[in-house]
């Protein structure tokens, strides 16, 4: 699995990704060593058994990802216990010492969103990952209230008589429910971590978030409970029902108060059926759309696994869209001051090339402190601007930087700066003339 997950990074990385949602949670369960919920299923194939060899698969991808220089969010079912009920639950699921925190609805299991317990719970888990990992976010997609199946109700009537009084209806009831989490999840976060940020990824359609799934997203948005909201505009430009165009700038026009990303289906994207059966790919159509929406702040892609098999060449395309490094979008939110500095720099010669090192500046405030560096190459005599990312030349952890031989002829300079955790870059760069 190590292997898997780490081909799989390799191939992000030579596509020009600079952030991965790592699923932690599917059903109540852990990808990650927990004392509040069961060893996932899909790691060793039963639930609650752990991996053979000890290893920790969250751990390992936070460190993966980092050396990398990539963002990892980790990614959490709010809500579902179980996809399929019939699935043995392990021993230490909450489902057997509180069953009544619980309902089943079609054939998967669920927590009751309308328990306060459940939620309490759900925020304890996450704190628990939050604190003891070093992710750089926490991301819902859209599952929260479960999808509508025909002639079958969500049986929460209990829940509603012992908690609805107040609420002009069981709708505006199950939105407060939601609400409630996404609230009492931000506060928690934040007090946590404050550079952690919290994510969502909903339905395309913010009526079917809203009416169905009673998600109210755009409450969320505007009550700067989320750090980034990424919509799963998951169809064809031109669908009847849900056409990517038309979704896309509804969002663009209607998210201001966090970062806006899109959420990309790639197989609906490399391969749209047409007439006579045959086909064509959208993907510089659905771009160019996004690129040119001004509050698009970047592409999401869906399913990661397919970027290594290439599909209709799409991963050497986005290889050439992403051809110059992007540095992490900041979050100005909560402070927007620039990172600090580089302190001090060093050059030693060696036989493989000139060796720079540079130390940051020391800070007890952790969202402060430099996460990542950033090196960009000017001639000698260009103005050093690092607003050109053209001139960028890698993003990394590490304090040092080997300028091989070959490179050193052509007498350039290098200029060093800083990312703190809010991915904010510090203004005044060290300049190293090697």
């Amino acid at each position: 699995m190590q292997q898997h997950y780490t081909a799989l990074l390799d191939s992000f990385e030579k596509a020009g990704i600079n952030a991965v949602i790592f699923q932690v949670r599917p059903e109540g369960d852990a990808f990650y060593k927990s004392d509040l919920e069961p060893w996932s299923r899909f790691l060793t194939g039963e639930q609650g058994k752990a991996p053979e060899q000890a290893w920790d698969p969250l751990d390992f991808m936070v460190n993966e990802c980092h050396n990398r220089a990539m963002e990892i969010h980790a990614w959490f079912n709010p809500f579902r216990a179980s996809a399929n009920a019939c699935n043995p639950l392990a021993k230490n699921h909450l489902y057997h010492s509180k069953p009544w925190l619980f309902f089943k609805y079609g054939n998967q299991l669920y927590f009751n969103p309308g328990e306060p317990e459940s939620r309490i719970h759900a925020v304890k888990v996450i704190a628990d990952v939050v604190s003891r990992y070093d992710i750089d976010a926490v991301h819902f997609d859209d599952y929260f209230y479960p999808y509508k199946i025909a002639g079958e109700e969500i049986p929460d009537n209990s829940a509603f008589s012992k908690y609805g009084k107040g609420f002009a209806s069981k709708t505006d009831w199950r939105r407060n429910n939601v609400t409630s989490l996404i609230r009492a999840l931000n506060d928690t976060i934040k007090k946590l971590k404050p550079w952690v940020r919290f994510g969502i990824s909903p339905f395309y359609s913010e009526k079917v978030n809203y009416h169905f799934l009673y998600a109210d997203v755009m409450s969320w948005v505007n009550a700067e409970l989320i750090d980034y909201v990424a919509p799963q505009l998951y169809w064809e430009i031109g669908h009847r029902y849900a056409d990517y165009e038309r979704m896309l700038l509804w969002w663009n026009d209607n998210v201001k108060k966090c970062k806006l990303f899109i959420g990309q289906n790639i197989e609906s994207t490399v391969e749209i059926n047409l007439s006579g059966g045959k086909t064509e790919s959208q993907l510089q159509r659905k771009m160019s759309l996004a690129s040119n929406s001004p509050s698009v702040n970047g592409n999401i892609w869906w399913p990661g696994y397919l970027i290594p098999k290439n599909p209709k060449g799409f991963t050497d395309s986005i290889a050439q869209y992403y051809n110059r490094i992007a540095l992490p979008p900041a979050y100005e939110t909560y402070d927007g001051k620039p990172a600090l500095p580089i302190l001090a720099s060093t050059v030693t010669y060696t036989t493989k090339g000139a060796l720079l090192r540079w130390k940051a500046f020391k800070t007890s405030d952790e969202s402060k402190q430099s996460m990542y560096y950033c090196i960009y190459s000017f001639a000698r005599n260009d103005k050093t601007d690092i607003n050109d990312v053209s001139k960028l030349l890698k993003i990394q952890r590490g304090n040092s930087y080997l300028i091989p031989e070959s490179e050193l002829k052509k007498k350039r300079k290098y200029v060093i700066t800083s990312l703190d955790r809010r991915n904010n870059e510090c203004k005044v760069a060290k300049v190293i003339y090697p």
